[in-house]
């Protein structure tokens, strides 16, 4: 096969596209390396199965030769991110989403969406099924995001309807692995940081809010069968195991060997109280069920930021 990945330059995108060369692929990566790292994809250089074009994909989007699949992970993905970029946010969920979903109607392409675990939003069902409609504060900080991949979830269903694409929509929750970017706000690489640094550990609110870890790998195969079934509804891919805050802080003081302590900052506005996905669909549908326990996937995770602490990356901010 042939498949282009926008955003191949992200923490997903990156480990996706290995996943597809791995299998004999060839893969066009798009990125403009707005939150995506050139560091991601510097191993495929010189690869004869991959090619890669710097492209803002909420732009007219053209790509030379045939396609079999098109997969749209472009778009910032951490609140830190997306709280500082929303137009940008929002642009790629809406023009980006359309103009992907454009060259795989032009192409007879397979689509698969990059949705999100956010569409839930701070979630009224715990947990989350496919079938649950969310709870989105659609004029709150955190909506550009949330807003955005629900929007690209309609507009991809409108192309399946209306146009016949083959469509594919994954909703992702909260993964977590090497190539994580330091200081993107997500709350595993974050903690990480902060313990190797020796600072304090910051925790928003009390700590007893919960969310699920899935390590990359879990994760990525997850998204590789999806796209490769014949399922054309939503998928929850993540690990249902689990966790408060407040643990999974205790635990990478306790796996870093820090001196670190924990400190408390106040909650921000509409952050989930709760995050846990009902994944029977992806069981049963396809056979898929994570397999990296949270220490496990953890200690690989802590290796990765241990050898980006001598470069000016993990170095404490002056």
């Amino acid at each position: 096969m042939r498949v282009l990945i926008t955003g191949v330059a992200g923490f997903l995108g990156s480990h996706l596209a290995d996943r597809f060369l791995r299998d004999g692929h060839e893969v066009v990566g798009i990125d403009n390396f707005l939150t995506g790292r050139p560091e991601n994809i510097a191993h495929l250089t010189g690869h004869p199965r991959f090619s890669f074009l710097r492209h803002n994909v909420s732009e007219f989007t053209y790509v030379a030769g045939p396609l079999d699949g098109v997969l749209h992970f472009a778009s910032p993905a951490s609140p830190v991110d997306y709280l500082e970029l929303p137009i940008q946010t929002l642009k790629v969920g809406s023009l980006g989403t359309h103009n992907a979903l454009g060259v795989a109607l032009a192409k007879g392409a397979r689509f698969l969406l990059a949705s999100t675990s956010e569409v839930y939003g701070d979630p009224l069902v715990h947990p989350q099924p496919e079938s649950y409609w969310g709870n989105v504060n659609p004029i709150g900080p955190r909506g550009c995001y949330d807003e955005a991949k629900r929007f690209a979830e309609a507009m991809t269903m409108a192309y399946h309807r209306a146009q016949g694409v083959d469509t594919r929509i994954v909703r992702i929750f909260n993964t977590y692995g090497p190539r994580m970017r330091p200081g993107d706000g997500r709350v595993v690489s974050n903690f990480i940081v902060q313990a190797l640094r020796g600072e304090a550990l910051t925790v928003y609110g009390d700590g007893s809010q919960t969310r699920s870890f899935c390590f990359v790998s879990d994760e990525v195969e997850g998204i590789y069968r999806l796209f490769h079934s014949g399922e054309t509804q939503p998928v929850n891919i993540g690990n249902p195991d689990e966790f408060t805050v407040r643990q999974l802080a205790e635990l990478v003081i306790a796996m870093t060997g820090s001196s670190s302590t924990i400190t408390s900052l106040p909650l921000p506005a509409d952050d989930p109280k709760v995050r846990q996905p009902d994944i029977a669909r992806a069981r049963a549908v396809l056979g898929w069920g994570p397999t990296v326990p949270l220490r496990e996937g953890l200690a690989a995770t802590i290796d990765y930021f241990r050898g980006l602490t001598g470069s000016a990356r993990l170095q404490p901010p002056t």
